[in-house]
């Protein structure tokens, strides 16, 4: 790669990580493009001729977290519950407060609603990989009842509920889900 084409691509890479990090910070419709431009420490004209509008950045920055975000979840063993909600926390410790941020958000704005939207198939086809053991064993008339329940039990307002409302410990939430989690293994028919 020639130099200039590591500056353009080190340059992209600021303004989505500057992207990223003001969507942290302040509600989606008070983040402008000269913001972003001036945390990246680029032009304006730099983030228009490379994203062209507000829109596209988001999805270009949307694009590259949930690349990040497959690449974490598909690390969890199939069958393997403790793994399993282990993976899950440490998703949730590095990205709980994105998705939170993005779901308070999505009924105001379609590109947050499509991103929400994304992620909550992402969450389904996890649950499926991972427990896809335990699922296999359920009565197929109970299946979907099982799945839907292992996606409420893994989803990340329970994560919040737990570690954010209730104060528990990263390792006590966990041992909370994974209960959960157990018990609707081990219940049968739902």
């Amino acid at each position: 790669m020639s130099a200039r084409a590591v500056a353009v691509e080190e340059r992209g890479q600021r303004i989505l990580s500057a992207t990223r990090s003001l969507f942290l910070e302040m509600p989606f419709e008070e983040i402008t493009l000269e913001a972003i431009a001036a945390r990246a420490g680029v032009t304006l004209q730099t983030v228009l001729r490379r994203f062209g509008s507000k829109s596209r950045l988001v999805a270009a920055a949307a694009e590259e977290a949930t690349a990040e975000v497959e690449a974490q979840r598909g690390q969890a063993p199939p069958g393997n519950h403790a793994a399993a909600v282990a993976n899950l926390f440490e998703h949730y410790e590095a990205w709980g407060e994105v998705a939170l941020r993005l779901l308070a958000q999505e009924e105001r704005f379609e590109e947050i609603a499509t991103i929400a939207q994304r992620g909550r198939a992402l969450h389904g086809a996890w649950v499926e990989r991972v427990f896809a053991p335990g699922l296999a064993r359920c009565p197929e008339s109970s299946r979907s009842m099982r799945r839907a329940q292992l996606i409420a039990v893994c989803d990340v307002y329970v994560w919040k509920l737990l570690r954010r409302d209730l104060g528990l410990s990263r390792a006590e939430a966990e041992r909370a889900v994974l209960g959960l989690v157990e018990a609707l293994g081990a219940a049968g028919e739902p």
